[in-house]
């Protein structure tokens, strides 16, 4: 949610806490930075709590001294806070999950607010992160997303970078341990960061059956000044050699990836080294994202801002090449059979029902309500541009 849209919002709760003597309580990453506290204090006094990341565990006990004491809580740790086990967790879907093995980032890209309000890398132990998935199997559920800021730098900062025979102290190693869990049937992570891309990584892709063949690889910009104003740590060549890289050992492997479009001293040139990276990979998926400044970081405070007006031209320009693509990248799924997790029903048909495939492409097809939560083969009969459409079949593996 946007800043002003947010502070919109605690415009609405004042009229309710009025008339209802509701308590409000303020939740999130934007609570531990300073500005965003003293903008809460000047202009939104009718607020109760404010508390972080950090405290979501305590807001019962927020909840209970604000009702005794009728005091403003302020509920902000330091923000390189130790990890909490044994939190409970909401989960929307029964067969689908996401799992975090590490909080906060260490890598200070010059547009990126995480740093300052999630604190510095703070990894799980491997064996709650294991025995969370092995409850979570128990339940049912088949796919697991492993969540971190920078997942493949996962235990570096506990270890120095010095991994230890016998011990789960690494991406690669917990990619191996997931694999062999009962009833997980998918893997899939994210995000990685190209710099930290090692190659016990690709092994491990490589030898575990389970783990997703899309890797999700945030590009950014294809411009290597830009990437190093961003502060990425790799240049378009280095991305370029990891992507080939990995296709050499994972024949078979597909990327999806992040791009930000007006950065900063974006030229035209700068731009047209991005829209040449996405010629040369020919992404499965980009998540294009128009540049919008953070208080607090360096980009912010970067004089030389891109127009709104160029930026929008941008986005429209890259989203054209994507959508392009789009319909060559989807004709080779035509016949091809795919062993998916029925999801539900479709968004669109109440008919039909909706799956992925490995490379999360959304599929459509007819069958019965029972199959919803079960593993079957559907193959492709047709494709159209953001979905494709399948037939159950039986007995065929992929």
């Amino acid at each position: 949610m946007q800043k002003k849209s947010y502070f919109g919002k605690l415009g609405e709760l004042k009229k309710i806490k009025e008339k209802n003597g509701a308590i409000i309580a303020i939740c999130g990453c934007m609570m531990q930075e300073a500005h965003i506290q003293q903008k809460l204090k000047q202009s939104y006094p009718f607020v109760d709590i404010i508390f972080g990341t950090h405290t979501l565990h305590k807001l019962p006990e927020d909840l209970y001294n604000k009702l005794i004491s009728e005091k403003k809580i302020n509920d902000i740790l330091d923000i390189d806070g130790k990890v909490y086990e044994g939190l409970p967790i909401k989960r929307n879907d029964l067969k689908k999950a996401s799992v975090t093995i590490m909080y906060g980032c260490n890598n200070f890209c010059s547009y990126c607010i995480v740093p300052y309000v999630r604190g510095r890398e703070r990894s799980r132990k491997a064996e709650d992160i294991l025995k969370e998935i092995e409850e979570l199997a128990k339940e049912g559920y088949k796919e697991i997303t492993l969540l971190g800021q920078n997942v493949n730098s996962y235990m570096k900062s506990e270890t120095k970078g010095k991994s230890k025979e016998g011990k789960i102290d690494t991406f690669a190693k917990l990619l191996y341990e997931v694999n062999k869990i009962k009833g997980i049937e998918k893997i899939s992570f994210i995000s990685p960061h190209p710099k930290d891309f090692t190659d016990d990584v690709i092994q491990a892709i490589k030898e575990c059956n389970k783990v997703s063949r899309l890797v999700h690889l945030p590009l950014q910009s294809g411009s290597t000044r830009i990437l190093k104003k961003m502060n990425r740590k790799y240049t378009k060549e280095d991305y370029l050699a990891l992507v080939q890289k990995m296709r050499k050992e994972l024949p078979n492997v597909l990327f999806s990836t992040d791009i930000i479009v007006g950065f900063p001293e974006e030229t035209e040139e700068d731009f047209e080294e991005t829209l040449d990276v996405v010629k040369k990979v020919n992404f499965e998926q980009i998540f294009m994202f128009i540049y919008s400044r953070r208080v607090g970081t360096v980009a912010d405070k970067n004089p030389n801002q891109v127009p709104e007006e160029v930026k929008h031209k941008r986005f429209d320009r890259l989203k054209e090449l994507f959508e392009s693509q789009i319909e060559e990248n989807n004709k080779k799924y035509i016949g091809t059979i795919h062993k998916v997790l029925v999801e539900g029903l479709s968004k669109n048909n109440d008919n039909m029902l909706t799956s992925r495939t490995n490379t999360n492409k959304v599929i459509v097809f007819e069958g019965d309500k029972d199959l919803i939560g079960k593993t079957i083969n559907v193959e492709i009969v047709s494709e159209h541009k953001w979905y494709l459409k399948g037939k159950v079949v039986e007995g065929v593996e992929r």
